[in-house]
């Protein structure tokens, strides 16, 4: 067996691609071996900012022969049918086996080395490669059909056992000869084989195993703020870009000026980590330090100081730019900056941001004054809703998007506004994904929701509909909010009431409110491991739009169908559904009586008329569980019926009375649920 090393070296590769790129290579490499009929074993793969490494062992050294056989026409078919299959073949007539009067192909394709079929691989894979963004360069690039790369490919290491794979892409010529650390290390580094490839670049001062570097990144960064008597603010995303920018990384710590810890802790953390790629310290208090700790790509002989100076100065312009947005905005109040909204158009259809903030406020205030969530004041959860938007107009958010909702929440505190209202601005765009927090503080969630629903309820107004996996205003994740903000809280949501009266939705889209709100609670519940088809039995009966309701009753039905008593009855009903739905195609007569009900049909009668109001009273007292011990008296009923009685009897009388007991405990099981819905 057989050892393969493969590396593409290039100008940096952007590290955000760099995953993608690992994924991207081995999906092409297994893709040619598998195509070749060469078995891959253990594959790694490796990626530094300027190379990428791939390590394929146990490969075959040749690949075995291979038989192929394409069957043809008879050998009675007409010529113009031969002829088609031998074109398409590329065989002559004598060519072809004949078997049973039926004609095929036989190819014999001999085995090829290894060796022979990586060269032939190297520059379909280094072509085939799928980048973000790509770029051709020198004179080459002339030609549309230059190689295209995301940086200029500049080496090609390819060796098999130590031995070089002879290949050539774009010009590069492959060989075993790389380059170390780009500042550590001068001239060519020579790879021996894969056994020896990344000591050799480690020699070079390059770690060409990306999570090696991370794991020197995580323990280094919290090393050197923990010797500041300061603890890191850890941050993978962080970690991970860290690593796909530096060979040789050496996280360093440094301070800026405490004056800039004014400006709010979240821009001065955005600030260090988009711009500058920095992490930051807290201090034993749990607050926000004057200090960050930067990655360097090279062992400073002066320990580093010069790095962290230099880094410093390049921070503190950063920090000093945010400080003045940030002292520029305190000096508008946020009901000014609102009367800004108008200006900014949230959709053609829809209006101006300012609309939308009018509708929320509306909807708030709302929500509070009918007591749909209880303890907000309404006074308080319009003015949040009024002003929840006017950070977009911002310095601050124009500088960093990410942070609205969050600096109006600054803002409003800056200003004197009461706490519930602050935090209200702060947190409406909650949750914006799972895993989030939920708001529960009432004047909060009065606001979340509002802003949330505005947005689906005007949509679905105007017919904008998600479709398929298209939903270019993010209805889905709006919908998801909703959800989980509702069931957080535990709020008896009257959805269809504010699709009717505050938005007069048409009834078509408020059908496909409905169907949306179902497909998104089935979403939302599959983790809690909430079975679809029971959500969808209880939808199904119409009218419910109660979610903590709704789910109380699927809860208890999920229990009642996991028993024997519900097993069996789900069976009885999917019988008695079966011929139901045969018959009523027949249109039968359901209101006749049998004057004669055999005992077991007597028993159903009985059983139905003590269990149907039983299960009545219980749903409506929202008793879901006190309901499924209704119906699970009819098992034996429904049991020794289909045992003991004919129901397609002789006589059209005592069938249709008997068909009418069946259409009874239809209508008794849906009560609680569509029970043709239910799986199983």
């Amino acid at each position: 067996m057989s050892d393969f090393l493969l590396e593409l070296r290039s100008e940096e590769i952007p590290a955000r691609m760099q995953a993608g790129a690992r994924a991207e290579l081995e999906k092409l490499f297994r893709a040619a071996m598998a195509a070749a009929g060469v078995a891959v074993g253990e594959l790694v793969v490796w990626s530094t900012p300027r190379r990428l490494a791939l390590i394929a062992r146990g490969l075959p050294v040749a690949t075995q022969a291979v038989r192929e056989e394409v069957k043809g026409p008879k050998a009675s078919a007409p010529e113009q049918a031969l002829a088609g299959f031998l074109r398409k073949t590329g065989l002559t007539r004598e060519q072809l086996e004949e078997r049973d009067g039926v004609l095929f192909a036989v190819t014999e394709k001999p085995g090829r080395a290894t060796a022979d079929v990586l060269a032939e691989a190297i520059p379909a894979i280094v072509r085939g490669f799928s980048w973000p963004k790509s770029q051709r360069w020198g004179a080459a690039s002339l030609s549309t059909e230059s190689l295209r790369w995301v940086r200029p490919l500049q080496g090609i290491v390819a060796l098999l056992d130590g031995a070089v794979v002879e290949c050539e892409v774009g010009g590069i010529v492959s060989g075993r000869e790389t380059v170390g650390h780009r500042f550590h290390s001068s001239g060519a580094v020579t790879v021996a084989d894969a056994d020896t490839y990344a000591d050799v670049l480690r020699a070079a001062q390059v770690l060409v195993n990306h999570n090696e570097r991370q794991d020197i990144i995580r323990a280094k960064a919290k090393e050197a703020a923990s010797a500041a008597g300061l603890r890191l603010v850890e941050d993978e995303g962080l970690v991970i870009e860290n690593a796909g920018l530096t060979e040789w990384p050496q996280p360093l710590l440094g301070r800026f000026d405490e004056a800039f810890l004014e400006v709010p802790p979240e821009v001065i953390q955005l600030t260090a980590r988009v711009n500058q790629k920095y992490f930051v310290c807290e201090d034993a208090a749990g607050k926000l330090a004057n200090a960050f700790v930067c990655t360097a790509n090279i062992d400073a002989t002066d320990g580093g100081a010069g790095i962290i100076d230099g880094n410093r100065k390049v921070l503190a312009a950063r920090l000093s730019d945010a400080r003045f947005f940030w002292q520029q905005d305190l000096k508008t109040p946020l009901a000014e900056q609102a009367k800004k909204l108008s200006r900014i158009t949230f959709h053609e259809k829809l209006g101006t941001v300012a609309d939308k903030v009018a509708r929320v406020a509306k909807l708030a205030e709302w929500l509070a004054s009918e007591g749909i969530v209880p303890g907000a004041d309404p006074a308080s959860a319009r003015q949040a809703a009024e002003l929840c938007k006017a950070d977009l107009v911002t310095e601050m958010v124009g500088e960093f998007p990410e942070l609205q909702g969050l600096m109006g929440g600054y803002y409003a505190r800056a200003e004197g506004l009461e706490v519930q209202v602050a935090d209200a601005i702060r947190d409406h765009y909650k949750p914006v994904g799972q895993g989030d927090d939920v708001p529960t503080a009432p004047v909060t969630v009065c606001v979340a929701l509002a802003d949330k629903l505005d947005t689906l309820y005007s949509f679905f107004s105007v017919e904008l509909y998600p479709t398929g996996s298209k939903d270019p205003f993010a209805l889905r994740r709006a919908m998801l909010g909703v959800i989980a903000t509702v069931l957080k809280s535990k709020l008896r949501f009257p959805f269809t009431k504010i699709a009717r009266t505050i938005y007069d939705l048409p009834d078509g889209s408020l059908a496909w409110f409905l169907d949306f709100l179902d497909e998104r609670l089935k979403v939302q519940q599959k983790e809690a491991g909430v079975r679809h088809d029971l959500i969808d039995a209880v939808f199904a009966l119409g009218g419910e739009d109660d979610l903590v309701r709704l789910l109380a009753r699927v809860h208890a039905l999920q229990a009642f169908v996991q028993t024997d008593d519900g097993k069996n009855l789900l069976a009885g009903y999917k019988r008695a559904a079966n011929i139901l739905k045969a018959e009523e195609k027949k249109g039968w007569d359901a209101d006749v009586t049998n004057p004669a009900p055999e005992p077991a049909e007597a028993a159903l009668i009985a059983a139905l008329a003590d269990a149907t109001p039983k299960a009545e009273a219980a749903v409506a007292a929202e008793d879901f569980t006190g309901a499924m011990a209704a119906l699970a008296t009819l098992r034996s009923a429904v049991d020794d019926f289909f045992n003991d009685v004919t129901v397609n009897a002789e006589d059209p009388s005592i069938r249709s009375a008997r068909l009418g007991l069946l259409s009874q405990l239809r209508a008794a099981t849906h009560k609680v649920a569509d029970f043709s819905r239910i799986e199983g």
